[in-house]
């Protein structure tokens, strides 16, 4: 499968995309990043031409050979099975299971709770206001936290989420604690989490999928 045939659509501040970005680099992968900005002219993932591409109106989307890919989970899941060197998933049954309940405590827990078009409706429809919003992304994003901490204690040896080399859950766990900080959450008492982010944080791969980094970085 040439990897020239990798385009993904993404954007910058995304953290499912961020989450997409970091395993495309991880595994090595060269790919086209197609911006799609999620405010400009009411969110150019509404435009026609994009639902059809993805007809949830989100991002990530990743087009390979003509294979339309959505939901972050699902992509990642696919270029390690698709592209099988450096992957994002150990090698054991319970490793997997383990990886993967992590991963989705933050994507399927935390995430959808704060995503933008949550966002938008709590300070729109709802009625909540900036400061309503804010108090509910901190409250579930705090929350959501602690728990994947609890459950890296369990497992307290190596760098990352499990062991010693990234995997699925640190890209999901990576952009979801750059929002906490962008939101201004407490992140004092995340030991674990914070070490792994900080591990993280050091690999040229990890870097160069950060939001600051990308060509449409407002």
């Amino acid at each position: 499968m040439p990897e020239q045939s990798l385009t993904l659509h993404t954007y910058w501040r995304s953290s499912a995309s961020y989450r997409v970005r970091m395993a495309l680099n991880l595994k090595g992968l060269d790919y086209e990043s197609r911006p799609v900005h999620l405010v400009r002219d009411g969110g150019e993932q509404l435009a026609a031409g994009y639902t059809t591409l993805n007809p949830q109106q989100l991002v990530p989307t990743l087009v390979h050979d003509g294979r339309i890919l959505t939901q972050s989970m699902a992509i990642m899941e696919y270029l390690d099975e698709a592209f099988p060197q450096t992957p994002l998933l150990p090698g054991t049954p319970a490793e997997r299971a383990r990886v993967r309940a992590i991963a989705q405590a933050i994507a399927c827990e935390i995430a959808p709770l704060n995503n933008l078009r949550v966002l938008k409706y709590l300070t729109g429809p709802a009625g909540i206001g900036e400061e309503g919003k804010l108090a509910w992304y901190r409250h579930w994003t705090e929350t959501g936290l602690a728990a994947v901490e609890r459950m890296l204690d369990q497992q307290a040896a190596g760098r990352f989420c499990h062991g010693d080399e990234p995997t699925l859950a640190d890209c999901c766990l990576l952009p979801q604690v750059y929002n906490a900080h962008r939101f201004e959450c407490d992140m004092n008492g995340f030991d674990r989490i914070n070490a792994v982010c900080h591990e993280l944080e050091q690999l040229a791969p990890v870097r160069d999928a950060a939001p600051e980094n990308q060509p449409d970085a407002a």
